[in-house]
């Protein structure tokens, strides 16, 4: 590792450091030696002291910079960045001096990777930051002139051979080019979050001209402008890959290189390059990358997926207030990981009163969608609250909710709630849009591949219990009846008056099988109902504290009422009959005694994981805390990873379950 004495007290905030050590430098203060090298960030008045260092010791200068994929907000918001610049010749923003970009240009590499990776950038609405989702963005009608203002003093601007005055001259040339046209003023996002200003005041417009200064998501912007005028703004390179005519005013990277109209002309860059060639030197070679969850350098690719999580959990309008109705106290401050951060959360009950406190405080309402009246979303719809129910995820945690372990993952249905089938929901919705996607979609390939990680790994929703022991009968088929929660909303919406003593019968009456039973974990820790007292003389074996993947291993069928095992099973390639209605039935994947009319749609089984696993639940990574993809949750509980409950939760566990062993009444 290689010593960099920092000039510039950015490079040891933390998360800055830690990827310069990852990278092979180690930050740290005093004066180097001739053979030493000193760092700067950018050209910032403070880095004329490092310069100075530098020009006295004749050790090398590195310059530091975020990199072009930064962050989902500014850095003045104190996010830290998940890419870095490190030049060891100059800076990219400076063109009167060559840097490692410039050379990276010059040697002309292109990447196979560029074209896709260009468009997956585009398409997930990312820049260097991406406050506003793709999604959020209202662009103005198409046919318009775009030009870009940036704050002042931005060291780019110099650095790129420009001045003020460069952009008097830009926006009279695009008036002047553009005769009757409609111009929009791109502000930077940086002057809607800090006391930056940027070069044009809406004073000085004239008629048809609009000044945009709230943040936007910059692609739809793009993509309607029929020519973009810049000084040194990265937005100009995301014009060109947009298929923008770009005009600069400055030197910016991008520039010199024969794909804009420039303005302004440098020293040197006398060769053409295309557009992937650019994008090659500067998004892949260029910066490094850094993995926020496993603490390690990474790929542009693999930035740009976790960067496209965060902007869909991070990105648009932030709400000041969240109002939450039904959620216990122990599970309040983990939910919270779920939600927007900088929102302030409102707890209130019972969910009636968080639907008044709601629609007096014109914020949006979670409730737990167990403790939700009936019909409270379409009561929230007339009062023109924004309302979801709130429920776990499928792939949960290692241990129970009953025993105050917290999930992983949450779903956030604004339509219904996944195991209601008397009114759709919004999984339903996913589901039914999944079967439309072609079996070449990349939706079904990162479908298929999760698959493949849980079954492997043998993930389950709460992954616990113990290897069975149990011999089945020769040439017999296993039946494998998972027990149930008799008071969960699951049966009570979706398997009406059903019991898991009816439905051992049930599966004992159609088939001469081996049957095992399981009884759900809360219900054998005594906290829930559920008990079925002659379940040894219905089933061949009971399963007790077993562990689900390896009995779901050795089955052939599932009888279920509306148990997650069921779902769990057909992505163990097991045939699964359902007495009940949950999520999983009716789409011609399962055995379903009560078909449901309004699931007409016929998805194959990576359709529906896309739905039911990707694209509905909202997944935390119980390591770092911070948003991840269901991959990682899966990774984390197969090398198990994830931390225990504290002592006093477990101790409060425990006291709970004591309590329902004497049957007293608790709080659960």
């Amino acid at each position: 590792m290689k010593p960099l004495h920092a000039f510039s007290g950015g490079m040891f905030r933390a998360r800055h450091r830690r990827i310069l050590e990852l990278a092979g430098w180690q930050v740290r203060l005093g004066w180097p030696g001739r053979a030493g090298h000193v760092g700067v960030w950018g050209r910032r008045p403070v880095a004329r002291r490092g310069i100075w260092v530098a020009g006295q010791t004749g050790a090398r200068l590195v310059t530091v910079e975020d990199g072009f994929l930064r962050s989902i907000h500014p850095g003045v918001t104190g996010e830290p960045p998940l890419s870095l610049i490190i030049d060891d010749l100059g800076v990219h923003y400076d063109a009167a001096r060559p840097s490692r970009l410039e050379a990276l240009i010059e040697a002309g590499r292109e990447d196979p990777a560029a074209q896709d990776l260009m468009a997956r950038i585009q398409s997930a609405g990312l820049s260097k930051y991406s406050p506003i989702g793709r999604d959020a963005a209202r662009p103005p009608t198409p046919g318009y002139v775009l030009v870009i203002d940036q704050t002042r003093n931005d060291s780019s601007i110099p650095g790129a051979l420009a001045n003020t005055a460069s952009f008097a001259q830009m926006l009279n040339a695009a008036r002047a080019e553009n005769p009757g046209a409609k111009i929009l003023i791109r502000g930077h996002p940086d002057c809607a979050v800090s006391a930056k200003t940027g070069h044009f005041a809406p004073s000085e417009l004239r008629r048809g001209e609009t000044l945009l200064s709230a943040p936007c998501n910059p692609w739809p912007l793009l993509e309607g402008a029929q020519r973009v005028y810049t000084v040194s703004s990265q937005l100009g390179f995301e014009a060109l890959m947009a298929g923008c005519q770009v005009t600069c005013f400055g030197r910016p990277f991008y520039a010199g290189w024969g794909l804009t109209d420039d303005r302004c002309h440098g020293p040197r860059r006398g060769q053409s390059r295309n557009l992937a060639q650019l994008f090659t030197a500067a998004y892949l070679e260029y910066p490094v990358y850094y993995d926020p969850w496993r603490d390690r350098l990474t790929s542009l690719t693999e930035t740009v997926e976790t960067l496209a999580l965060f902007a869909k959990r991070q990105a648009g309008p932030r709400p000041e207030t969240l109002i939450l109705g039904g959620f216990r106290l122990w599970k309040r401050r983990n939910t919270l990981r779920f939600t927007r951060p900088g929102t302030r959360p409102v707890f209130q009950d019972p969910p009636e009163r968080a639907l008044a406190a709601a629609k007096s405080r014109n914020a949006p309402l979670w409730v737990w969608a167990s403790k939700a009246p009936p019909g409270l979303l379409d009561r929230a719809k007339d009062a023109e609250v924004t309302a979801a129910l709130v429920e776990d995820g499928f792939i949960r945690s290692a241990g129970l909710g009953a025993g105050l372990v917290d999930a992983s993952s949450l779903v956030v249905d604004d339509l219904g709630i996944y195991y209601d089938p008397n009114r759709p929901s919004r999984l339903e919705q996913l589901i039914a849009d999944a079967a439309t996607l072609p079996p070449d979609a990349p939706e079904i390939a990162r479908a298929e591949a999760l698959i493949a990680q849980i079954t492997t790994a043998g993930i389950t929703k709460y992954n616990i219990g113990q290897q069975p022991d149990f011999t089945p009968h020769p040439g017999k088929k296993i039946i494998l009846v998972p027990g149930q929660v008799e008071d969960d909303a699951s049966i009570r919406l979706g398997a009406p008056g059903s019991t898991n003593r009816a439905l051992l019968h049930a599966a004992r009456a159609a088939t001469d099988g081996y049957l095992i039973y399981k009884p759900h974990p809360d219900v054998e820790a005594g906290l829930r109902p559920g008990h079925v007292p002659d379940a040894f003389e219905i089933a061949d074996f009971v399963a007790q504290n077993s562990d689900a993947d390896a009995l779901m291993a050795r089955a052939d069928e599932i009888w279920t009422l509306t148990s997650l095992m069921g779902f769990e099973a057909l992505l163990r390639g097991k045939q699964v009959i359902c007495l009940g209605q949950p999520f999983y039935a009716g789409w011609g994947l399962t055995q379903d005694h009560t078909p449901l009319s309004r699931r007409s749609a016929r998805p194959k089984l990576p359709a529906l994981v896309w739905a039911a696993l990707i694209a509905y639940p909202r997944y935390i990574d119980p390591v770092t805390r911070l948003p991840c993809p269901p991959e990682l949750l899966i990774e984390r509980l197969a090398e198990g990873s994830a931390p225990s409950p504290p002592p006093a939760r477990r101790l409060l566990a425990k006291a709970q379950g004591w309590c329902a062993g004497q049957g007293l009444i608790f709080w659960r």
